[in-house]
């Protein structure tokens, strides 16, 4: 019997909007504003290795286990830059530890982890540094302490045919010590030989990978070209053996000696400097007082740029240099402590691009589902002051200085433009988040009201450069934040809102911005032979930052 097929009916106007629908859902993925280059659609694989470090406390020598987990393409071709994303570094270090962040009257801790990461092809090697961040966890009354990191890490891209592997190498965990009332400890500064501090209330703990520890700390292999070896987690690495995520610059790792690293224009290519590279001035907006803003005595001016995850879609979003315009406050003592000498400063801030009071517009461009290319414009926009607290202390004993600052900016989410495939998906003027996004606040009871946290502490040791996070110099500044509703979203009766707030908002959404060196306007500093330029001569910042993961 031969069956006639029916002939295909009409797609209804229902059926053609529901068809659009289907569209829009692979367009608002782009609000991860993933970095550009990203991986065919070739599958992935799940890695987790858990692997056996030693770690300097303290107390002494002591055994840790480091597990990082993370997703790889299943394949690449040469010259095609992808990214590990979803990656997790978490750290489980014994009781013994607990007892040393105990006895320097630590209640809870703050860690951030630096991981070495070697990327080896055939006998050309590179390194990638994996970054993560966490928020402040209790330690606990008993047993060993876990903290888990989560970050981005930089693009990679073969330059050849043959296995690309990855491999742990050294790992140094930044931890910052809280007491129970929640502000910092005053006795964190490690001994000699047992880890190294970084003054009052942090620590930084040194761990190298143990002799015994699987595959030298392989954690995936990246077929590229045509090469015909199988990804895996566990397979040997192809490059020379001690090839790990350290550089291979002829030192002992502990390990045994290192071969010097064979430089070769094949080498694997470690896409750190993209886009964490300063941009050219003339393509960063300008950043100077005018007539509609006349600058006072304690005018600043800074640039700013960053990433922010979003969480729900494993990305990132870059965001370029903006201009931030300052009034510092004048310091004022803060509460008596016979140890310490406290002063507590309020500054305020805005941004500033065009007269108002957002970020520049930035593109992201993104393969949806791993085919349809889609293209988002977006701005953070202010819907009130940004406020900046910064508390000092200065040691009685040691006249040391330490710096903790707060930010607290109400910023909601505006989407501009959606494209897919080169198509204008229509979202409207009024596309954005509900609410600023959110951050849990130290002191809610005093800043009540939906803003962004993001926190940094500087430290000032005589006769040494600051380090850290300070208003004037600038530095690294980091939160987590939730990402409100979205409202306004859609055109011609297309409520869009649901899918945009499925799709991207939600908690746990990390934030690192990097503020530049200020420009004092009532006292501009300009680059000379014996001085680091601070001010361009028609006064606007002389730096531009650098973003970092």
């Amino acid at each position: 019997m031969t069956v006639k097929p029916a002939a295909a009916p009409r797609p209804s106007r229902a059926r053609a909007r529901a068809r659009a629908r289907s569209t829009s859902i692979a367009a608002f993925v782009v609000l991860a504003a993933l970095v550009p280059t990203t991986a065919s659609a070739s599958g992935t694989q799940e890695v987790e290795a858990e692997l056996p470090y030693v770690c300097a406390l303290p107390s002494g020598q002591l055994p840790a286990t480091v597990r990082v987990a993370a997703e790889f393409p299943a394949r690449a071709e040469v010259g095609e830059a992808f990214t590990p994303s979803g990656v997790t570094t978490t750290v489980e270090l014994p009781e013994e530890a607990v007892a040393d962040l105990a006895g320097r009257g630590a209640a809870e801790v703050r860690a951030a982890t630096r991981l070495d990461v070697g990327v080896a092809q055939n006998a050309a090697t590179a390194r990638a540094a994996w970054r993560g961040g966490a928020e402040p966890v209790a330690l606990p009354e008993s047993g060993p302490l876990t903290l888990v990191t989560r970050g981005d890490v930089p693009s990679v891209a073969g330059r050849g045919d043959g296995d690309l592997t990855f491999s742990a190498g050294s790992l140094a965990i930044d931890l910052t010590l809280a007491a129970a009332d929640g502000t910092a400890t005053g006795t964190a500064t490690a001994d000699s030989g047992s880890g190294s501090g970084s003054g009052s209330g942090s620590l930084t703990v040194d761990c190298t990978l143990a002799e015994d520890a699987p595959g030298q700390g392989l954690l995936a292999t990246v077929p590229v070209g045509t090469g015909t070896g199988a990804p895996s987690g566990s397979a040997s690495p192809t490059g020379p053996a001690g090839t790990s995520g350290a550089p291979d610059d002829g030192q002992p790792d502990g390990r045994g000696d290192r071969q010097p690293e064979r430089q070769s224009e094949r080498s694997p290519k470690v896409l750190e400097d993209t886009p964490g590279t300063a941009p050219d001035r003339d393509d960063v907006p300008p950043c100077r007082y005018d007539e509609q803003h006349p600058p006072t005595d304690v005018s600043l001016n800074a640039y700013v740029t960053g990433y922010a995850n979003v969480k729900k879609l494993k990305g990132a979003a870059y965001l370029p240099p903006s201009c931030v315009l300052i009034e510092q406050g004048v310091p004022v003592p803060g509460p008596p402590d016979p140890n310490y000498l406290i002063f507590d400063t309020v500054s305020y801030a805005n941004f500033h691009y065009q007269e108002r009071r957002q970020t520049p517009p930035f593109e992201a461009t993104f393969l949806s589902f791993d085919f349809a290319p889609v293209k988002a414009t977006m701005v953070l926009e202010q819907t009130d002051t940004m406020r900046i607290d910064s508390r000092m202390k200065m040691s009685m004993t040691d006249f040391s200085t330490t710096t903790d600052t707060y930010v607290r900016a109400p910023l909601v989410l505006h989407v501009l433009d959606l494209e897919v495939n080169g198509t204008p998906l229509e979202v409207g003027s009024e596309c954005r988040t509900e609410t600023s996004l959110v951050s849990e606040d130290p002191d809610p009871a005093n800043f009540p009201g939906d803003h962004l946290v993001l926190y940094g502490r500087g430290e000032l040791l005589i006769g040494q450069p600051a380090t850290g996070y300070l208003l004037l110099s600038g530095g690294v500044l980091a939160g987590e934040a939730t990402i409100p509703a979205f409202t306004g979203c859609g055109t011609d009766g297309e409520d869009l809102d649901r899918l945009l707030t499925a799709s991207v908002s939600g908690p746990g959404n990390l934030i690192k911005q990097v503020q530049g060196q200020t420009c004092a306007i009532a006292a501009p500093v300009f680059p000379s032979p014996t001085n680091e330029g601070q001010c361009t001569e028609d006064l606007q910042p002389y730096e531009i930052p650098v973003a970092e993961h």
